[in-house]
């Protein structure tokens, strides 16, 4: 599925096209060698064309539609404490998704492994026989090289740094596989949802804090850290040394792992972000006022990135996300230091996508990677 045919594969398969017609207007190819193509495509069973689409006039033409043996996609999602994993057809559409305890901190190998086991099971539980997988991927919660597809000096897994996530997994399956930064995967995902909107940011508030970038539509990535604002410093009264060596980074402050130190030393038992949500909405004092403080912490990082990018859209996502008070501080904030022309048509909103964000943008991008050269 190379050049001008995996092209074609994808306009159908994104639903951008579903007529011969439609592919040789966005492709820009003619319309007979199209309809080659298409032919070579149906044979391997990856199109299949069937029942009447919509008339422009004239004939009505045959719909193009993914076969159903096309094929499957395996993405993960890695947390810190667990993983969420699914198979998608080549649309990006779920066939089935599930959630499974993982503890990053267990290494590597043990944990890619583990990811691989369950792939196999859910494809024998989920995917009939002859249906074949077409690539895997997973999201993981630190920086990617995009060159190497290695993890580079994460602040929160130990025993990954330079690791050779994508080339332990192709040991395993030999297919195109993507290795991506979980934000990065959320904005892909994420991008999906909002229509019209071209450039976005897409906050991701967990355990970490991470931050993906769309522009023009696209996935930026730059050299594997566009996006990162974990690690930019903050302005304190006092100081605090984040897991990556430096001091008053935004993690260290606001993301879901800082807040549960501060509880849980106050004595406020906190396991996961989500315990953190769970207190806000109980109306628990200290919880809802280090929430609203991380809002307004990350709120005054996005306010340079806002004036210099100036995008559509903010989205929030994460499981923090679902405490109210942190979106409206992080609105306060942009809205309060920013300039009147970079926010007169900003949204800033709660993430759309939902929990299965990344898995979505995992299988966007690999679709990509699976159909081109």
């Amino acid at each position: 599925m190379q050049g001008p045919q995996g092209d074609l594969l994808r306009l159908v398969a994104t639903g951008k096209a579903e007529s011969r017609a439609e592919l040789a207007r966005l492709s820009g190819l003619a319309a007979s060698s199209v309809s080659l193509r298409v032919e070579e495509l149906i044979d391997a069973g990856l199109l299949a064309e069937e029942g009447s689409g919509t008339s422009r006039g004239g004939r009505r033409p045959r719909r193009l539609r993914l076969s159903p043996e096309a094929g499957v996609l395996a993405v993960a999602d890695l947390g810190a404490h667990h993983v969420r994993l699914g198979l998608l057809d080549l649309s990006g559409s779920p066939l089935v998704i599930e959630e499974r305890p993982c503890e990053i901190s267990d290494g590597p190998r043990a944990t890619l492994d583990r990811v691989a086991d369950a792939f196999d099971a859910l494809l024998a539980e989920h995917v009939p026989a002859g249906t074949p997988l077409r690539g895997v991927g997973t999201g993981v919660p630190g920086p990617v090289d995009p060159a190497t597809l290695r993890v580079v000096t994460p602040s929160r897994m130990p025993g990954w740094n330079d690791f050779p996530v994508a080339d332990h997994l192709a040991a395993r399956y030999d297919l195109p596989v993507l290795v991506e930064n979980d934000a990065n995967l959320m904005a892909a995902g994420e991008a999906r949802h909002w229509p019209g909107s071209e450039n976005l940011m897409v906050v991701k508030a967990g355990t970490g804090i991470g931050c993906g970038v769309v522009v023009n539509g696209s996935l930026h990535r730059g050299r594997g850290a566009a996006g990162d604002i974990s690690h930019v410093r903050v302005r304190s009264d006092s100081s605090i040394l984040c897991a990556c060596g430096h001091p008053d980074c935004l993690e260290a402050y606001a993301s879901g792992a800082a807040l549960a130190a501060v509880l849980t030393e106050a004595g406020v038992e906190v396991t996961r972000p989500a315990d953190i949500v769970t207190l806000v909405n109980d109306a628990v004092p200290e919880a809802t006022s280090l929430v609203r403080n991380a809002g307004r912490r990350i709120g005054e990082v996005l306010t340079v990135l806002v004036n210099f990018f100036n995008p559509d859209v903010i989205a929030v996502g994460g499981s923090l996300s679902a405490a109210e008070p942190l979106i409206t501080s992080i609105r306060a904030a942009v809205w309060e230091r920013c300039l009147p022309l970079a926010t007169r048509d900003l949204e800033i909103a709660p993430a759309r996508a939902g929990r299965d964000a990344a898995l979505l943008g995992a299988g966007t991008l690999l679709l990509e990677a699976v159909t081109r050269p």
